[in-house]
Formats: C-alpha cells, sequence, structure tokens
C-alpha cells in the first residue's frame, strides 16, 4: 500500500523551479530516505508532502488525503531542521503540553522523551539546551503523537555518531511496527540505514532505489561514491 502519492510536482520560488515535476510513492511501513545535496529540494519537498508549500502544479496524496488536510493534522507528523518546541518550557513540559493535543497523557510524554536520549535533560528549558538537544526535543514531540506518517527533515544533523545510530534504529523499530518514515539526509552513509532511498540533485529525481541497488547501478559498495557515478551517469546522459 502507498501512503504518499506524489504526481507531476511543480514548484517555483520566486522565477526559479526548484522541483521541476516529481513523480513517485512511498509505500507503508518502510523508512524512504531522501537522500541528495544541499539545495537539491530536500526541504521543499517535505513541506509539499506536509501540505505547508505553495505548489505550482501537480499533486500530493498522504494517506489518501490532499497534502494538508485536516484529516491528516494528527496522522502526520513533522519535524523541521529548525526546532519547533518552546524554549521557555522545559523539555517535559513540552513533551506533556503536544501529547495533550494528541489526547496522550504524561506517560508517552515520558516515554518519547526517552527514546530520544533527553531522560537526563527532561527538568531543563529548551533555551538552554546545545542545537542537537533542541532537536531531539522537537522530535519527541512530534514522536508522542504516534503518528502513521513521520517526516523528518534532516534530524541527525549536529548529533554524536552514538546518537544517530541509536535514533535510526529507533526509526527501524517504528517502520516495523507499521509507522511510514520519510527522512531527508545529506550524510550518504545514513542511506544503508533506509529500506528505499530517492535521490535528487537540482530538484530532479535520479533514482527510487533501494541501497543494494544503488551499490549495484553505481558500480562501487560505497554508497558515496556509487551516488556520484549515478550522478556522473545522469550528465553525461543529458549532455548526449
Amino acid at each position: 500500500m502507498d501512503v504518499v502519492t506524489v504526481s507531476d510536482l511543480v514548484v517555483d520560488r520566486g522565477r526559479r523551479r526548484v522541483l521541476p515535476g516529481l513523480s513517485f510513492a512511498v509505500p507503508e511501513g518502510q523508512v524512504t530516505g531522501l537522500l541528495g545535496p544541499s539545495g537539491s529540494g530536500k526541504s521543499t519537498l517535505l513541506r509539499a508532502i506536509v501540505g505547508v508549500q505553495r505548489i505550482r502544479s501537480g499533486t500530493v496524496t498522504v494517506l489518501g488525503h490532499p497534502a494538508g488536510s485536516p484529516a491528516l493534522r494528527d496522522r502526520v507528523g513533522y519535524v523541521t531542521q529548525s526546532p519547533s518546541v518552546y524554549a521557555d518550557l522545559t523539555v517535559r513540559e513540552n513533551a506533556r503540553y503536544f501529547a495533550a493535543l494528541y489526547g496522550r497523557g504524561a506517560r508517552e510524554a515520558d516515554a518519547a522523551i526517552a527514546d530520544v536520549g533527553l531522560g537526563e535533560a527532561a527538568g531543563q528549558l529548551v533555551g538552554d539546551l546545545s542545537g542537537g538537544q533542541r532537536g531531539r526535543a522537537s522530535l519527541a514531540c512530534a514522536l508522542v503523537g504516534e503518528p502513521e506518517v513521520l517526516v523528518l527533515d534532516e534530524p541527525t544533523v549536529g548529533l554524536d555518531p552514538v546518537l544517530r545510530v541509536e535514533l535510526w534504529e529507533r526509526f527501524s523499530g517504528l517502520a516495523a511496527a507499521g509507522t511510514t518514515l520519510l527522512v531527508s539526509s545529506h550524510v550518504m552513509d545514513e542511506a544503508a540505514r533506509c529500506d528505499r532511498l530517492l535521490l535528487l540533485r537540482d530538484g530532479a529525481l535520479l533514482a527510487d532505489t533501494t541501497p543494494g541497488r544503488l551499490r549495484t547501478d553505481g558500480r562501487s559498495d560505497d554508497l558515496e561514491e556509487a551516488f556520484l557515478n549515478v550522478v556522473r551517469a545522469s550528465a553525461q546522459e543529458m549532455a548526449r
């Protein structure tokens, strides 16, 4: 079953075309990685999927509804690159506030805080946290709602390697339980942790693939090198 369907999506910003007409589908219960360098259109695409990006043409459907529909408000979680939590509240207060909005309780809020490794910082004001900790606080507030679809825009930026691994293990566990995750990153070693990969460059979808197929198509066991080989092959094809 496809949870997200994007058809002929075109997005302009001013006179610049950011997304030139993307089409793809995201299946249920998988971690789909949106990979590409900074400026490739990843954040714009994620904004379109959650319904906060003005589009020029095309359609985006999530769980059978147009992106951004009121029916999706408690079914889709979204974590932006910039932390979206209240700086003058503690981590615990933020999580419990968002839990109440979703009809959840303190126990679920505390569990979400523990899931992102902020148990020891639960009583600290968000404004006193590091950038990476604030990002994790935002993730906890998204997780507490137990959304069916979780959209994460570069959630591991600024995190230490150990915590990055722990978060990706958490993402895999959520997918195994039925949650559909769409995670953007410009770090190619995270691609290996995804079930499927959407490779973007300059707004164009270079490949809709898997880590295994990317290694084969890119003629390298190193995913970054394989991605670069796919980019070079695409450029040569366009130059013909």
